[in-house]
């Protein structure tokens, strides 16, 4: 282990976050009662070039006017590449008030366009005298993005979670798929006959949280697009939430349930994980480093397992 010890990711709950394109105000508070951990108000692929700027004022409004609750609230802006994201920052800031949490920053392929925003937002922040400083959710969409990822991670102190964009990363990729996240049809093996599917995103999303660790952020899957698909979502989440992310998108109200089940510890997992540090208490008490619990070994490796389990139970009851 590195003298340098790894961070602990930012203490808040991101089992689910929604979408909703700021061009349809009629979803607004409906996203506000909706059981998701974060609520993502987007000016970006959902919404169309000739209304960005009114879904961006239709944003600004909803942020003052609705009652968010709790949830981290969180915009998209355009691309760095698109003539609309500078407004989106500077509007946004100068216009939305305390409330908004974080902006959303989508096709990052370095940490220069990390440095790009980072700037302006400080600029308006101090002009404006803004108490409370704007969070980043960076998404990793392209090729660049994900050879990247560790310095785009460790770009600024602004940086709190990482999102797998799956399309747009396909296509960036060249890979020959229209699907948006789950199984691909053609990407299979054959064994003894039968063919066997195995996962395209698995190790764009190991990068991903293995930068996200490193630097103490959220790492999170991104959009299932065959909302109808119940059982491929929870598979694709439960895939992602082995992998050490800690939570998905939904694209759709139904996804929430979902991704908010996938990501929650069951009571069983909560139980056994306060056993398991009770075990260990008892052991360092007389002087063991390690000790045997329901006939397996447990030791320090085994307690910090344990606290994320308990850290997330937590959070949630809290």
């Amino acid at each position: 282990m590195s003298f340098r010890t790894q961070p602990l990711p930012p203490a808040r709950l991101n089992r689910c976050q929604l979408f909703g394109p700021g061009s349809r105000v009629s979803l607004f508070e409906k996203m506000a009662k909706s059981d998701a951990d974060v609520i993502n108000l987007d000016l970006e692929d959902s919404v169309a070039p000739d209304d960005k700027e009114q879904a961006r004022k239709n944003i600004i409004q909803a942020i003052g006017d609705i009652d968010w609750g709790q949830k981290t609230l969180s915009v998209r802006i355009n691309g760095l590449d698109t003539p609309f994201w500078y407004r989106d920052v500077v509007d946004l800031l100068e216009q939305a008030g305390e409330r908004l949490d974080q902006i959303m920053i989508p096709k990052v392929g370095n940490a220069a366009d990390i440095y790009a925003v980072d700037a302006l937002v400080t600029a308006v922040e101090r002009a404006k005298g803004r108490s409370k400083p704007i969070r980043f959710e960076v998404i990793i969409e392209s090729a660049a993005g994900i050879c990247h990822v560790e310095e785009i991670a460790a770009s600024s102190p602004r940086m709190e979670a990482v999102s797998l964009g799956a399309a747009d990363f396909a296509a960036s990729m060249g890979m020959a798929t229209t699907g948006i996240g789950g199984t691909q049809e053609n990407y299979y093996m054959i064994r003894e006959g039968q063919k066997y599917w195995p996962d395209p995103w698995h190790w764009a999303q190991t990068a991903i949280v293995a930068a996200c660790r490193t630097h103490g952020l959220l790492p999170v899957d991104g959009p299932f697009g065959d909302f109808s698909d119940t059982d491929g979502f929870v598979a694709q989440a439960r895939r992602s939430a082995t992998l050490g992310m800690v939570g998905k998108w939904a694209i759709h109200p139904s996804q929430v349930a979902l991704a908010n089940e996938v990501f929650s510890p069951s009571e069983a997992a909560i139980g056994e994980a306060r056993e398991i540090l009770a075990a260990m208490d008892e052991a360092k008490r007389s002087g063991a480093g390690a000790t045997v619990y329901k006939g397996r070994l447990v030791d320090i490796a085994s307690i910090k397992q344990a606290e994320v389990i308990v850290r997330q139970a937590e959070l949630i009851a809290g």
